[in-house]
């Protein structure tokens, strides 16, 4: 899928409460993707199909700031995700295709080297927040 729809919030939102229903075992379901995460090695990457995105224009450049009010750390389970910040406004949404567990994809680069980076998608951590 090259072009994939952008997804609002409400949409993201089903998503990730449809992903937290999800039980069922699968080799994508590692708690270490609770919060971003260097794509493991060992992560199942052909069983993902892209299914969105989070990027709002392809010929704006979105913003680097990020959105952690309460200075949890970007790489806390418990750090919110909006998708208008960095870096969820980067993202494209990636679907288990054995599970159907949702998840946020973006590359991060600088420098010589390159990164990609992973995070399933929860409810819990989910805010819609305006850029400000």
């Amino acid at each position: 899928m090259e072009d994939a729809p952008y997804l609002d919030f409400d949409a993201l939102q089903q998503l990730a409460q449809h992903t937290d229903h999800v039980t069922a075992d699968c080799a994508c379901a590692t708690d270490a993707l609770l919060g971003w995460a260097s794509l493991p090695i060992s992560f199942p990457e052909p069983q993902l199909k892209k299914i969105g995105t989070l990027v709002a224009s392809a010929y704006e450049e979105a913003t680097f700031q990020e959105y952690d009010p309460d200075s949890v750390g970007f790489w806390s389970p418990d750090a919110p995700v909006a998708p208008l910040y960095y870096p969820a406004n980067r993202c494209d949404v990636w679907a288990c295709t054995v599970c159907s567990r949702a998840f946020l994809r973006y590359v991060e680069g600088g420098g010589y080297f390159v990164d990609p980076r992973i995070r399933r998608l929860t409810g819990r951590v989910l805010v819609d927040a305006r850029l400000g």
